[in-house]
């Protein structure tokens, strides 16, 4: 982080006081407080989710009895432990595994996303790596986090490995967002290259998630329940880190440990939709007709445990007990922030200015129409979890320091040909909205990172903004909209008061979406 987050750490550690300062320079100071204090409650929120921590949460080994105890069940282990995984986070989540586990653990076999071992070594994450003669096997694969041969090879090493246990077997199955591009099994005689471009076809035609997943397990040999069907009959504990609003397990990674509940009829329903059916490759017309008059039917997953061990609730949990330790009223607001990113970072600018009306009694009902437009505008983006009323009751009138907390995933229609991401986009939006409007007596800073560390193709994990981001901006030759239109975020920031707005974490290791932060702090 740059210096300007780094001068305040006594200030950083202790209840928010208010300065004894006037005018310009108080309003420096609160800014960089707050902006340290952000970073601070985001790296707690990354600490509460990263692999050590969330495994010897989910495991803990009986050493006399050799009992491998996962949440409320037991299994005996006796040199039937194996593992596998796929994801960005999983070479964290099998080092940790590794070293709870010793030499209960005969096999391994991980798809990870290519050069994230380098990656982790020039960071000194030595936490995040195997030993040196680990029963590990790693595939580095998926480059740019698309399937590739690299990442195919691992997929069938992960298949043979699974298809050769035992009824007396365990096998542990690892998997975290970045699963599914790193798990790809087509089945035969379907070729990598058909299902890209099918998947493609799909996409560019309007496919939803949902509808594409369909799809992707239908076509695949591991997904959609078929890793848990290739382990049969041995016992499958698959630990999940959710990087998908609602934690759903059947979509997370396509589901490789949840039987698919679709149906062939299904995804020809799809298919047809989107004018696709009739151009079908002959291979895949193939599997679906082969598929459709299977005796046996879907295959259940009886044998199977699956256990969400981290999520961005648990992050953001952690990051509200930081902030009531630093002295701030905090309030979850919600956990699926999803939509457009235009539209989320109006929500927040409208959020910014109504819950600083209720902060501030007498101006309690000074923005009826901002309120209304507020709520149309959560009704639009349909956040399911939204805590909108809560959090505007208990910041009414309190008069201290509001630390709103959110997360999810939005998106970015890409116009131009910038460089930035989602975080960084989100963060230049709500800074222009900020300082649209008059917001009173009041210090507002919003702060979005991504929990992986890396927002799009840049170094930064995310940025903080403050209402005069806009006026400093074109102090400095720097045109807001302009930087908008090209959704070239990070190059704003990068120039913007010499890069200190920008977040760097460097790779976290771990991956549950992104936080937002708001800060309102009375004068």
């Amino acid at each position: 982080m740059a210096a300007a987050l780094q001068i305040l750490p006594r200030l950083a550690r202790a209840p928010l006081r208010p300065l004894l300062l006037g005018g310009p320079v108080a309003r420096l100071a609160s800014g960089m407080a707050l902006a340290e204090h952000a970073r601070q409650l985001f790296e707690s929120a990354v600490g509460a989710v990263l692999p050590g921590p969330m495994l010897h949460r989910a495991l803990s080994l009986d050493l006399d009895s050799g009992q491998l105890k996962v949440r409320d069940r037991s299994f005996q282990l006796r040199q039937n432990l194996y593992l596998v995984g796929f994801g960005k986070a999983v070479l964290g989540m099998a080092a940790a595994a590794e070293e709870l586990l010793g030499q209960h653990l005969v096999q391994g076999v991980i798809s990870v996303p290519k050069g994230i071992r380098a990656a982790m070594e020039r960071a000194g994450k030595q936490e995040m790596l195997l030993k040196p003669h680990s029963r590990v096997q790693v595939f580095e694969g998926a480059e740019d986090n698309l399937p590739d041969r690299d990442a195919l090879r691992a997929a069938l090493a992960i298949r043979q490995l699974a298809e050769g246990l035992t009824a007396d077997d365990l096998l542990l199955v690892f998997i975290s967002g970045g699963g599914s591009a790193l798990l790809p099994a087509p089945i035969p005689p379907i070729t990598l290259e058909e299902k890209q471009t099918l998947t493609k076809l799909l996409a560019a035609r309007g496919a939803t998630i949902q509808e594409l997943n369909t799809i992707r397990k239908a076509l695949s040999q591991l997904k959609g329940g078929g890793l848990a069907q290739a382990a049969y009959p041995a016992q499958v504990v698959s630990l999940i880190l959710s990087d998908v609003v609602g934690d759903p397990v059947e979509v997370i990674a396509s589901g490789p440990t949840v039987a698919s509940v679709h149906s062939v009829q299904d995804c020809l329903h799809i298919l047809n939709r989107y004018g696709l059916r009739a151009a079908l490759p002959r291979s895949v017309k193939t599997v679906l007709a082969r598929a459709d008059s299977d005796p046996h039917g879907p295959h259940s997953c009886g044998h199977v445990l699956n256990v969400i061990i981290g999520s961005n609730a648990l992050a953001l949990a952690e990051a509200q007990r930081q902030a009531e330790a630093l002295g701030y009223r905090a309030v979850v607001l919600s956990t699926a922030i999803q939509g457009n990113v235009k539209s989320v970072a109006q929500f927040y600018g409208l959020l910014a200015r109504v819950a600083g009306a209720h902060l501030t009694p007498p101006r309690a009902g000074t923005f009826m129409e901002e309120d209304e437009q507020l709520h149309e505008l959560a009704a639009k983006l349909q956040l399911p979890d939204l805590q909108l009323k809560e959090a505007l009751e208990a910041v009414a009138g309190t008069g201290s320091p509001v630390c709103l907390l959110a997360g999810g995933e939005p998106t970015v229609q890409l116009q131009g040909s910038g460089k930035g991401g989602r975080n960084q986009e989100l963060a230049l939006r709500v800074g222009a909205e900020l300082g649209q409007w008059p917001l009173g007596p009041i210090d507002v800073l919003f702060l979005s990172g991504g929990t992986d560390g890396q927002d799009g193709p840049t170094e930064a994990a995310g940025a903080w903004v403050m209402p005069e981001l806009a006026s400093q901006a074109t102090a400095e030759g720097l045109d807001v909209a302009t930087f908008l239109a090209h959704n070239d975020s990070h190059t704003f920031f990068s120039h913007f008061r010499g890069g200190a707005h920008l977040l760097h974490t460097g790779l976290t290791g771990t991956n549950v979406m992104d936080a937002h932060i708001l800060f309102l702090w009375p004068r």
